[in-house]
């Protein structure tokens, strides 16, 4: 008695269909989906490590000048070294992940140190001319406190146009001004030995930049007050 067979072979193995083509495009929109998603995501990403720095700079000064009562250079060192380790973390971590060797990780440790210390020795030795009203207020950039010309020179880099109207006054000022002297103005010499206070310019310039200047002050832990008496302009100022 013969035995007949079923071959299942045919049965097992499914081909690849419509099916299977649909649902590679399905994965294929759900990437594309998520790409804009992903590109938004690495953005604020770089954003926020960009931002990181200057806020612990300045910010991290303002905090160690107001509620530690340091010495202004002593609370800008501070500031300065925590914001050079953090920079040479990142140049480590950009190393690594770049496969670099150990020669290349210490150069770019070292690059990041330097850096730092470059742009805050610049910051408060040097402002462009382009950025002051008159050589009169830039003869008196080195009066301010140094915590105030590193937010300006912040400020400066991302917006410049930005224009230091006044720093340092003296009674006299308020004398041609026809007005009397506020002998609590922040313009004036104070304890520290420096100006706390210093003018920008709003005229000329939208509505929304003027805003953006006034938080981003704000973000930096100063005081800030728009004044429109002898001329519109942004009072920024450390108390």
């Amino acid at each position: 008695m013969s035995i007949s067979r079923i071959d299942y072979g045919e049965l097992a193995a499914p081909s690849a269909g419509p099916g299977t083509r649909s649902g590679g495009r399905s994965k294929r929109g759900r990437r594309l989906l998520w790409f804009p998603l992903r590109v938004v995501k690495w953005a604020l990403l770089a954003v926020v490590l960009a931002i990181l720095p200057f806020l612990l700079l300045i910010r991290g000064g303002v905090f160690a000048y107001q509620q530690w009562a340091l010495d202004p250079w002593l609370a800008l060192a501070l500031s300065a070294t925590a914001t050079t380790l953090l920079l040479a973390i990142y140049a480590l971590v950009a190393s690594r992940r770049l496969g670099a060797g150990k020669g290349l990780t210490k150069l770019m440790t070292r690059a990041a140190a330097l850096l730092a210390g470059a742009y805050v020795v610049y910051s408060v030795m040097f402002v462009a001319v382009g950025n002051v009203k008159s050589p009169e207020v830039k003869a008196e950039y080195t009066a301010l406190h140094p915590l105030l010309r590193l937010g300006a020179s912040a400020l400066i880099l991302v917006d410049s146009d930005a224009v230091i109207t006044d720093a340092g006054r003296t009674p006299d000022f308020y004398r041609r001004m026809g007005l009397p002297p506020n002998e609590a103005s922040l313009h004036f010499e104070q304890e520290s030995g420096f100006v706390h206070a210093l003018d920008l310019r709003t005229i000329g310039r939208s509505d929304w930049r003027n805003r953006a200047v006034e938080i981003a002050f704000k973000a930096m832990g100063f005081h800030t007050l728009r004044h429109v008496g002898t001329a519109d302009h942004l009072h920024v100022s450390l108390r």
